[in-house]
């Protein structure tokens, strides 16, 4: 064997071990969370947990083929949602039309990984500009390549449910908040792009959004047609608590507000 054989060798088994390391920091079952993850996003939870950043993973709170979240807790038994994106099946189609025309990722991306990471890091200064616009949302914490740490919404048992599998209490209330957050994120020149349902969560009867990647700034050449949509979603799925809204009224109330 070679003295560049024998390094190689070396390294690849420093990795194992530090790949063991990490795996043993899994409360969930193992060999699953080792079939879904590459050894580099493994590598990364270790330096996330060298960091003192999170202590172990729990579980999982949703799977789906572009993104995985888990919870978490951190050195001081805080419970955060690691989102991990995965980088063998998130397609390059669904969010080049999201991060081509924003402003802030104007420099491009040289392969898949990469792209992925710049997503990433683009859903962590989404949430950042949803809490400078007060709205409610997780708080981001830390983003590492394709790995986002953000606050968690829920409690010690289960995680926070969608508002698609509620049965609100008082949803004329709900309803009149989730189009408030929407007025102030564009206020704050920031659309959603994919709000609906699906993806703001529902916590103590507050809503909470979430699954922010794809926001875009009012920069954006697609920005009002987002707007439209998700006020669209948003009235739509309101209908079923007999709430009738004008999405032509909504729109042009945010419009004339904006500042």
């Amino acid at each position: 064997m070679s003295s560049d054989e024998l390094l190689n060798d070396k390294w690849l088994k420093k990795l194992d071990r530090q790949s063991q390391v990490i795996l043993d920091r899994v409360v969930f079952n193992r060999k699953t969370f080792g079939e879904v993850f590459d050894r580099n996003t493994l590598l990364l939870l270790g330096k996330l947990i060298s960091d003192g950043v999170i202590d172990q993973v729990d579980f999982p709170i949703s799977t789906g083929k572009e993104a995985n979240i888990f919870r978490g807790t951190t050195p001081e038994r805080k419970y955060v949602a690691i989102k991990i994106y995965r980088t063998a099946t998130m397609t390059f189609k669904h969010i080049a039309s999201y991060i081509e025309g924003d402003p802030r990722f104007m420099y491009g991306y040289k392969n898949r990984r990469e792209m992925i990471a710049e997503w990433a890091r683009k859903e962590y200064k989404n949430l950042a500009l949803l809490h400078q616009a007060k709205v409610r949302a997780p708080t981001p914490l830390k983003c590492i390549q394709n790995i986002l740490v953000m606050s968690y919404i829920g409690d010690a048992q289960k995680s926070a449910p969608l508002l698609k599998d509620v049965d609100l209490r008082t949803p004329q209330a709900v309803f009149d908040e989730i189009m408030d957050f929407i007025e102030q994120m564009y206020k704050n020149q920031v659309v959603h792009g994919d709000l609906s349902a699906f993806n703001i969560l529902m916590f103590r009867q507050k809503p909470y959004i979430i699954d922010v990647g794809q926001a875009v700034l009012l920069e954006h050449p697609a920005s009002a047609e987002f707007l439209k949509r998700d006020i669209h979603n948003i009235v739509q799925h309101f209908k079923k608590y007999d709430i009738q809204a004008s999405e032509k009224k909504l729109l042009e109330r945010f419009l004339k507000k904006k500042t």
